[in-house]
């Protein structure tokens, strides 16, 4: 603290830290919601408009091969989180109103209780999605200030869920604001910047954008209910896409103001495939599955000291990597019995490594889809029900061309990687295990 006291007088009124060269990185975490592959600039996007988004890719590394952990909100989360599998934490499928006494386990140690205990400021300003009690909430795991939802979605306006029920938060206290949300969390994200830019910090911007209700900016009459609460279209979609661009452009703006760009890890990415009204194109599919729709998202990297501009890679990278990554970035090891799954892409990243294979794999077992999957190399594996499939993936993002019965030894090398996958992670023994 004394150290802070001591930097921050040097510094003064200057918009330049006058300790820029040797501060630790600070971290800026943006996580979209249900946001299709290729609805920004940088993956595809035409009839959407997303400078700020696009200038992280102009200005970094673009991800083409990265992925959910999970094809739906809370386990991507967890896995963001932790950079474990969330099946090492129990949570596996989405966190709903009902769902009382689940959440992230305080005995889990997450990557904001980690940079917090190695000197950062730590922030979440958006959506957590991992535990309704205060026990499971941000407060408990590292994040010293925290605004905005604890549950999965929430009416932009009202700022209630499709109970009925307020769901905006500042820290563990229910509050009433009036606003549009991605107007809200902006706001809060860019002054909080401007109070933590002379110290090491971390920031976790994540939207509820692009998240049913559809509701586009502008429209504070359009209130939902139960029955309106998935009405919408691809107009309105387009629009909340754009502000929630805007957002990410208000939080670099600080960045830049405050002159601590140059240092700060930047990282962009979606918490699992689009929803109806988006574009997933070229992928088959969309959310709630393990076809590359519903798990393949847009992933991008800025670090202007140490990535070089305009790079694009095809490194497959998780959710989980992340994590890896901003640990690895800010010299802080896990403590003792948490070592990761992610690991660290840097190395790739600033062009010091090819690209290596990895072997990621996904689980559904709800009542309603029984469905896995390996990414091993260009192979992919997917067994959908009980109809296993093989893909190429260099030659076949879409998923169309069944290549089982051309390469039986390689389905059967994945199906046998998936069952001891499934083993260890069952040997994980978590609190409680979503079905």
């Amino acid at each position: 603290m004394e150290r802070r006291k001591f930097l921050a007088a040097l510094a003064g009124g200057c918009a330049a830290p006058l300790w820029s060269q040797s501060r630790r990185p600070n971290v800026v975490i943006f996580l979209t919601d249900d946001m299709g592959y290729a609805d920004i600039g940088s993956f595809g996007a035409t009839e959407i408009k997303t400078p700020h988004t696009d200038r992280l890719a102009r200005e970094g590394i673009k991800f083409t091969h990265c992925y959910s952990n999970g094809p739906v909100c809370t386990p991507t989360r967890a896995a963001l989180m932790t950079g474990r599998y969330q099946q090492r934490v129990g949570l596996e499928w989405a966190i709903t109103p009902k769902d009382k006494g689940i959440g992230l386990p305080v005995r889990e140690t997450t990557i904001a209780a980690m940079l917090k205990g190695a000197g950062y400021r730590t922030a979440l300003f958006g959506k957590w999605h991992l535990g309704w009690e205060r026990e499971f909430g941000p407060n408990a795991h590292g994040f010293e200030e925290f605004f905005g939802l604890l549950g999965g979605n929430h009416d932009f306006y009202s700022h209630r869920n499709i109970e009925g029920t307020l769901d905006l938060w500042e820290n563990t206290v229910a509050v009433e604001r009036s606003g549009y949300t991605t107007d809200l969390i902006a706001e809060r994200a860019e002054k909080w910047v401007d109070q933590h830019a002379r110290e090491p910090f971390f920031l976790y911007v994540a939207f509820n954008a692009v998240h049913w209700p559809f509701q586009a900016p502008g429209r504070p009459e359009d209130v939902r209910q139960r029955a309106t609460w998935t009405a919408g279209n691809r107009a309105d979609y387009i629009r909340m896409v754009e502000s929630m661009d805007q957002a990410v452009g208000r939080v670099l703006a600080a960045l830049d103001r405050n002159g601590v760009a140059r240092d700060t890890l930047v990282i962009f990415t979606n918490d699992n495939g689009g929803e109806r009204l988006s574009d997933n194109r070229p992928l088959f599919h969309h959310k709630g599955t393990l076809w590359e729709g519903g798990i393949r998202v847009p992933g991008l990297m800025r670090w202007p000291s140490r990535i070089p501009a305009g790079k694009t890679t095809e490194q497959v990278a998780a959710s989980m990597d992340f994590a890896a990554t901003v640990l690895a970035a800010a010299g802080v090891q896990p403590p003792a019995g948490r070592a990761l799954d992610g690991i660290d892409l840097l190395p790739v990243a600033e062009g010091k490594k090819s690209p290596i294979e990895r072997t990621l794999c996904w689980r559904i077992n709800r009542d309603e889809r029984k469905q896995r999957a390996v990414r091993k190399g260009k192979w992919k594996y997917i067994r959908d029900g009980s109809i296993e499939l093989l893909f190429d993936l260099s030659k076949d993002p879409g998923e169309r061309d069944n290549l089982g019965y051309r390469h039986p030894e390689i389905l059967a090398q994945l199906r046998e990687t998936l069952a001891v996958w499934e083993r260890e992670m069952a040997s994980s023994k978590p609190p409680f295990l979503l079905q």
